[in-house]
């Protein structure tokens, strides 16, 4: 699929959800490009920030926030296999995708966008909750954390990994969905992983956003797309 935004830097993408507009400006400061997911730009709009492209079947975009849009920057999608997180994350092009408003409103949205990073692997996105960071696991990431940092991983297929620096190691673990799981993990400083597959989700505290764009920006290696 041709990309409809294409950026050398990252990009922030605005979905629907619970969305805080110091969260859309705190993704920008670090993600200049903006683009949203249908109904996420009723949330830019309402911030006074225009964005680049309006990405998804446009189910949730009341027409008065259409008519507020060019529209050579309405790309609509009326395919319903996929969701608009899904519809975005496969149009844009970027180094790194910053997602805000796709967690918190509705908890089967919410797991289909943590479905959508498996589903791409190829692509490096973070979702951004008001008490959380996710993103899916590269073959290798080195994080610099500080002692007592909360490090969950939630399995989302079969996955194997090892791990320097956790207080629970998970060297010689098996992952899955229905089986173990890494919850509630602890740094005791600076960590690292490596995976066997692109099924496991890594979830932070939210004040590691900035730190962990910077970490996976500069990873050597990264999932090709399935």
């Amino acid at each position: 699929m041709r990309a409809i935004v294409h950026s050398s830097e990252p990009i922030t993408l605005v979905g629907a959800g619970q969305v805080d507009k110091k969260d859309i400006i705190r993704c920008l400061d670090v993600a200049p490009t903006l683009v949203s997911a249908d109904g996420g730009a009723a949330h830019c709009l309402e911030a006074g920030l225009m964005p680049e492209a309006v990405i998804g079947d446009m189910d949730s975009l009341d027409g008065t926030v259409v008519q507020g849009v060019p529209a050579d920057r309405i790309h609509r999608m009326s395919e319903q296999e996929s969701t608009d997180f899904e519809k975005s994350l496969r149009s844009v092009t970027a180094p790194l995708i910053l997602g805000v408003g796709f967690t918190g409103a509705r908890l089967d949205h919410q797991l289909a966008c943590y479905n959508a990073l498996v589903r791409h692997p190829d692509k490096r996105c973070i979702l951004l909750s008001d008490t959380d960071i996710a993103f899916l696991a590269p073959p290798s990431i080195a994080l610099s954390l500080e002692a007592g940092t909360r490090v969950s991983l939630f399995p989302m297929g079969l996955v194997e990994g090892v791990s320097d620096g956790l207080r629970w190691p998970i060297n010689g673990l098996v992952f899955t969905p229905d089986g173990r799981i890494g919850t509630s993990n602890q740094a005791l400083g600076p960590v690292t992983f490596e995976m066997t597959a692109p099924k496991m989700l890594i979830i932070l505290p939210r004040d590691q956003l900035e730190k962990v764009v910077l970490e996976l920006a500069v990873q050597p290696g990264s999932w090709p797309a399935l």
